[in-house]
């Protein structure tokens, strides 16, 4: 397995609270992340599988694995981007995921490329 570093995958998260799919009176907060993975290297790549490690306020980790991203399992060119938009739910306002991608790069190298920790945070729940 190769360092991602070596392959230039660049992955950001943004992230959004929803409102209408939440009910903190039931410990039900919903949220949508929304993954950009860049392809700065030489090489395409495709995404095969993802794995997430998702916490929540209270410490609670579910661990997420399965093949691609909503169905798919994109081919990312050089100079090219892949963006997709998911989402998850947690039992308290504020989280946090982090995770990886499984990847091969077009001369057959697989690695795994890394999404730093991002939080999930209803408005207001961090004054």
């Amino acid at each position: 397995m190769t360092d991602s570093r070596l392959q230039n995958i660049l992955v950001e998260a943004q992230t959004r609270y929803l409102n209408e799919q939440s009910d903190p009176a039931q410990n039900r907060f919903a949220f949508a992340y929304t993954i950009t993975i860049r392809n700065a290297g030489q090489v395409a790549a495709q995404l095969l599988d993802r794995h997430w490690v998702i916490t929540d306020g209270n410490g609670k980790v579910q661990e997420v694995r399965g093949p691609g991203v909503v169905g798919e399992q994109p081919l990312i060119e050089p100079g090219a981007s892949y963006t997709y938009t998911s989402g998850c739910l947690l039992e308290t306002p504020v989280g946090s995921m982090q995770g990886s991608y499984g990847m091969r790069s077009a001369n057959g190298e697989e690695f795994r490329a890394p999404v730093a920790v991002f939080r999930l945070a209803r408005p207001n729940a961090l004054n």
